[in-house]
């Protein structure tokens, strides 16, 4: 059994769970046209993922300073509801924990959120291609280690993720091939 205190409030919620379950996935775009070096400066500046990503309509430090280990980015994303009205915004708190400019990665954990994350911790990498030709492209590798969110399968949860990876990839080449 496992008791978590929900945050601002004195509620806490008793969850029938395995603590030692988590779900865990790799996915990766490749990107024919660019180079690693290219695309790590806009993986690397943490605090403008709605450039890029499909489902962040607006991210913005909330604390730290930009880019340095232990700053936290809130991410939103709004959604109209089916009356035209305004509809929902779902929304997280992210926090850099690591980054390694040498290597091409970042990682970073959910803080808080809206949308049923328990614990969430994601790296996404720049890898290099392998092949002989000298702009031999690159690759972006998403992966993560998680709680089992409510409502999700892992699957699904896996299907979503590398969907915006794949959006993210599409937008990032569109940005730089055509500066060019």
């Amino acid at each position: 059994m496992l008791l978590r205190q929900i945050p601002f409030c004195n509620l806490t919620i008793i969850m029938e769970s395995n603590p030692e379950e988590k779900w865990e996935g790799k996915f990766s775009a490749k990107l024919l046209e660019l180079k690693a070096e290219q695309v790590w400066p806009l993986i690397e500046d943490f605090c403008n993922v709605h450039r890029w990503l499909p489902t962040a309509d607006n991210c913005h430090l909330v604390e730290g300073i930009a880019g340095q280990l232990g700053c936290v980015r809130y991410c939103s994303k709004s959604s109209a509801s089916s009356d035209g009205s305004d509809g929902t915004i779902n929304w997280a708190t992210e926090r850099l924990i690591a980054v390694d400019a040498k290597e091409r990665y970042i990682t970073y954990e959910i803080v808080e959120n809206n949308v049923g994350f328990g614990s969430y911790v994601a790296t996404m990498k720049v890898l290099a291609g392998e092949g002989p030709v000298e702009n031999d492209g690159c690759e972006i590798e998403w992966s993560f280690v998680a709680d089992p969110v409510a409502g999700w399968k892992q699957e699904g949860l896996i299907a979503f993720l590398e969907s915006n990876l794949q959006g993210m990839a599409k937008r990032i080449e569109e940005a730089l091939l055509v500066s060019k």
